[in-house]
């Protein structure tokens, strides 16, 4: 006993012990108050409201199904990547603008590279100080499929913003401003 004494400093301090037992403590609480599933489990299971047996049936003819529709939807190929002609994609703020003199400079139709928009009529082309000219952009969330070509610049301020032309005004300013995921194409 008197050698148990002198050594218990050495296996652990008071501090270290102190700081076990709030681990331990946090612990319970979380297992038990803050994720009751198995208890949940056992309750519903008293109750009647689970079949043990069926679940696992039910679980296992699922897994079976899943397992003979790959078996049949595979061919021979592998799928193709919708992802393979994405150079990179990434999210940010998008806006809308419009050929008019109080939204670009004196030329409102010809892009920074020299496009004409209003000749063009397609709602096709976007602004963008950080891609550089000529460069595929989809813009799934809003636009779906469509591809858009940076012909444009913005401001310096906007380094991390695209912005849509648009052929009305009233189509830009419902647009408004939105964050969306962009892809840049190959």
């Amino acid at each position: 006993m008197e050698a148990l004494k002198k050594n218990h400093n050495k296996i652990i301090t008071l501090k270290q012990a102190k700081k076990v037992v709030i681990i331990l403590v946090a612990v319970l609480f979380f297992e038990f108050l803050l994720f009751p599933a198995p208890l949940m489990a056992s309750q519903m299971e008293k109750n009647g409201e689970f079949n043990e047996k069926q679940g696992i049936i039910s679980c296992q003819d699922q897994i079976v199904q899943d397992i003979a529709t790959g078996i049949m939807e595979f061919n021979g190929k592998l799928p193709e990547s919708k992802a393979a002609n994405i150079d990179f994609s990434q999210h940010v703020t998008i806006t809308a603008y419009n050929s008019e003199a109080g939204q670009t400079d004196n030329s409102p139709c010809i892009t920074a590279n020299g496009f004409n928009v209003c000749d063009n009529g397609v709602e096709d082309t976007i602004a963008a100080n950080f891609l550089p000219f000529g460069s595929k952009v989809k813009i799934p969330e809003l636009f779906g499929d469509r591809v858009f070509v940076v012909r444009d610049r913005m401001n310096k301020r906007f380094s991390n913003r695209v912005d849509v032309w648009m052929i009305k005004r009233p189509d830009a300013v419902k647009f408004g401003v939105k964050v969306a995921r962009i892809e840049v194409l190959k």
